[in-house]
C-alpha cells in the first residue's frame, strides 16, 4: 500500500469507534490554516485547500469508504466552495502583499460597515433557505443545521478574505450548530476540532479586534490644537 492508499484507507479507534486518519489529517490542515489566518499569513489559503480536499472525501460516505453511515452533503459541499473561495482569498491576500511591499500585511482587519453586515445577514437567510430543501432532497443527515453550516462557513470564509473582523463571529455561530450535529453523526475528530475552533475563534476575534483598533488610532487625524502647537 502506497502513501496515498494508506491515507485513504487507514483508520484508528477513538472511544471504541473507527475513525479515518484522513479526517484527522484534514482537520489538522484546517487548524494550521486557521492559525495562519489569525496571523494574516497568505499560506492560510493553500494549506486550507489541502484540508478541503481531504474532508470532502470524509463527508461523502456513499462515494468514499467511510465508517460512518451518514452523508453530510452540506459539509461535503462546503469543502468544494471553500476550495473556490480559497483561490479568491489566496489571490486577494497575495495582491495586497505585493501592493504593500516588503513587510506589508496580507490584509488589514476592519469591522464590516452597516451596509456590508446587512448584505451578510441577507445572504445568511437566503443561503440557508435555499440550501435546506436541496440538502433534504439529497438525503443529507440533519439538513437544516447542515444548511446553516454550509452557508455560514462560506460567509465566514468570504469575510476572512475581505478582512472583516466579523468573520470570527460567524465562525462561532457555525461551531455552535456544527458541534452537536457532528457528535450525533459520529464524526468525532471533526467534532473535537469544532471545540478547538470555537476557542480559537474567540482568540482570533480578540486579536483582529485589537489590530483594527490600532489601525484606526494610527489613521486618526491630529486635533487642530496639537497641529497649531506643532506649527
Amino acid at each position: 500500500m502506497g502513501p496515498l492508499g494508506w491515507l485513504l484507507d487507514a483508520q484508528v479507534s477513538l472511544a471504541g469507534s473507527p475513525v479515518l486518519v484522513r479526517e484527522i489529517v484534514g482537520n489538522g490542515f484546517g487548524l494550521a490554516a486557521a492559525m495562519f489566518g489569525l496571523r494574516r499569513v497568505v499560506w492560510a489559503w493553500p494549506v486550507g485547500m489541502i484540508g478541503n480536499v481531504l474532508l470532502f472525501t470524509v463527508f461523502l460516505g456513499g462515494a468514499f469508504a467511510t465508517p460512518q453511515a451518514h452523508d453530510l452533503y452540506g459539509q461535503a459541499g462546503r469543502q468544494v466552495f471553500f476550495f473556490g473561495l480559497g483561490l479568491y482569498g489566496w489571490w486577494r491576500w497575495s495582491r495586497n502583499r505585493r501592493r504593500g511591499g516588503d513587510g506589508a500585511a496580507a490584509v488589514e482587519p476592519r469591522w464590516a460597515t452597516g451596509r456590508e453586515r446587512l448584505g451578510l445577514l441577507a445572504a445568511a437567510v437566503a443561503g440557508t433557505a435555499v440550501s435546506y430543501p436541496i440538502l433534504a432532497a439529497l438525503g443529507s443527515w440533519g439538513p437544516l443545521p447542515d444548511a446553516w453550516i454550509l452557508t455560514g462557513s462560506l460567509l465566514a470564509t468570504y469575510g476572512m478574505a475581505r478582512g472583516y473582523v466579523d468573520f470570527w463571529l460567524i465562525w462561532i455561530a457555525v461551531d455552535v450548530v456544527g458541534l452537536p450535529l457532528l457528535l450525533r453523526g459520529g464524526f468525532y475528530p471533526s467534532a473535537a476540532m469544532y471545540l478547538v475552533y470555537g476557542a480559537f475563534c474567540v482568540w482570533g476575534l480578540a486579536a483582529w479586534w485589537r489590530t483594527s483598533r490600532a489601525a484606526r488610532t494610527d489613521l486618526a487625524p491630529i486635533p487642530s490644537s496639537y497641529a497649531e502647537v506643532a506649527a
